[in-house]
């Protein structure tokens, strides 16, 4: 497995980019939408010209495969749109929002699937501001399915018996803490996503990747939150996700639940090589060439880490939607 990395965007992904020379001719609000595009979308004309009406400084489309005549087509249509086609496979959702993240310049930025940006898509300048105004790392909209079945969006952690897993919860207070964005879905803010390093790429499995992400977030004292005022609308169930406990877990495990917080600082202690070890599946010489990667990692970042999973986990409550 490849080194940890220490800054945003570390790996360098081809892509290629269409579009995006001309300015919006109605910017309303200072927020890039990123637009994750999973699957062909025979109504994308539509989407983007809902997408354009909002009045977003900048509309980022992003997927995984080679433009094609559409792609060309696509980018005469829209001038202001930005299309990335990522070259590479078996490139992360996470790392497609780092490469979009670092072609947007605003402060603030929307992550939204391709398919929720149809009929029902209703974001607009008044609820940018109203989310701005939390001033928090992330707000998570609620879910919908096409049939207005609600989605799962509040997730805690937990531990039971050592062991750590993801409650979902069902609350309807306002501006309630989630532990991460179920579909990635939200409204964040850029710098902070750039301090926080982004996705690791070395962490290959989609779920683990992303509670790295928001759990690292919560550890460096940043919040996400869902907000009752930000809805959106899936087309069909959010997709199954694999939860295994693989390498990518042992990642996760060393980078969120192995650092312990004393007074002003994270660390890795040398004792807890062996509790690593106990969950390794890997030998002796490999373990510890992840412990030791994984404690100069912590090492670096140290003064970063406000809490620690212990912590995090036995006050969770204590992050009560009322501050907000």
């Amino acid at each position: 497995m490849n080194i940890i990395p220490s800054i945003f965007n570390q790996k360098k992904i081809s892509y290629t980019v269409l579009g995006g020379a001309e300015n919006p001719s109605k910017v309303l609000m200072n927020v890039t939408c990123i637009v994750l595009c999973e699957n062909g979308n025979m109504l994308r004309s539509r989407v983007l010209e809902n997408l354009l009406a909002k009045g977003f400084e900048r509309i980022i489309m992003i997927e995984r495969k080679a433009p094609g005549v559409s792609a060309q087509q696509l980018s005469h249509q829209f001038p202001t749109v930005r299309f990335l086609y990522i070259l590479e496979e078996g490139v992360t959702s996470g790392e497609m929002l780092n490469i979009a993240v670092a072609e947007s310049e605003s402060k603030y930025i929307l992550v939204v699937h391709e398919e929720m940006c149809a009929e029902n898509f209703d974001f607009d300048a008044h609820t940018a501001k109203r989310l701005s105004e939390k001033n928090v790392f992330c707000v998570v909209p609620r879910l919908f399915s096409n049939a207005m079945q609600k989605l799962p969006v509040e997730f805690e952690p937990s531990a039971e018996n050592s062991i750590f897993k993801v409650e979902i919860l069902n609350g309807s207070k306002d501006y309630r803490p989630t532990l991460y964005s179920a579909s990635l879905a939200g409204f964040y803010d850029r710098e902070k996503i750039i301090m926080l390093g982004g996705f690791d790429y070395t962490i290959t499995s989609e779920y683990w990747q992303k509670l790295d992400f928001f759990f690292r977030s919560w550890l460096w004292g940043e919040q996400t939150i869902i907000a009752n005022c930000f809805d959106l609308f899936y087309m069909d169930q959010i997709p199954d996700e694999d939860q295994s406990a693989d390498i990518s877990y042992l990642r996760f495990y060393l980078k969120n639940l192995l650092p312990v917080f004393a007074a002003d600082h994270g660390k890795i202690p040398s004792s807890s090589f062996l509790a690593f070890k106990a969950h390794s599946s890997c030998g002796f010489v490999e373990s510890l060439r992840q412990f030791r990667d994984a404690c100069r990692w912590t090492e670096k970042n140290k003064y970063r880490f406000k809490t620690d999973a212990v912590n995090l986990m036995q006050n969770w409550n204590q992050n009560e939607a009322d501050k907000f």
